[in-house]
């Protein structure tokens, strides 16, 4: 896909692509536009915001670095310092954010464990745990899973700044 295209097409350049699908055109990393056309502009908004959140919330912590992956993995969008902090991952129709949980990390899910939406647990308990965590892949789709993922990058790594707090909706919680 070109930069400037406006018809999506699969790597193989002729049939559509799959809901999912990652950007594989590794000639350069894809700009806003791309990014937009690929995962559409419902999708963008929450894309926009995420990214607008992460810069407000840790201002000149993270440089964020297109990473290429390969033609089955395409393109993704990483904040990293010492460690990384999540990894956007644009897909077609839609797009994913990857976090990566280590120990300290997933005590502290453990502890809000019912606070979390079913979903987000579902896909915590199914994760493998490797030597450096479990890596959750988490779609936004939603307001309410955009605000989860960022009450999750916030408990990852608390902001460095009162002067940036984390929105929050109303969220359901179940008793124990």
């Amino acid at each position: 896909m070109s930069r400037t295209d406006t018809k999506a097409t699969a790597a193989d350049g002729g049939t559509p692509p799959r809901i999912g699908s990652r950007i594989a055109d590794k000639s350069a990393p894809p700009d806003d536009r791309a990014v937009r056309q690929w995962i559409g502009s419902a999708a963008f908004v929450h894309w926009t915001a995420l990214r607008h959140w992460i810069d407000e919330s840790y201002p000149a912590v993270f440089e964020p670095d297109w990473l290429y992956g390969g033609k089955n993995r395409g393109w993704s969008l990483r904040y990293k310092k010492a460690k990384a902090f999540c990894t956007l991952v644009p897909e077609y129709g839609r797009f994913s954010t990857v976090v990566v949980l280590g120990r300290a990390e997933r005590e502290k899910f453990e502890e809000r464990r019912y606070a979390w939406r079913p979903p987000l647990v579902k896909l915590y308990d199914e994760a493998k745990a490797y030597i450096d965590g479990k890596w959750l892949t988490v779609t936004i789709a939603s307001t309410e899973d955009l605000d989860e993922v960022m009450d999750l990058l916030a408990m990852k790594r608390p902001p460095p700044s009162p002067a940036h707090p984390i929105p929050r909706t109303p969220r359901k919680t179940s008793g124990r």
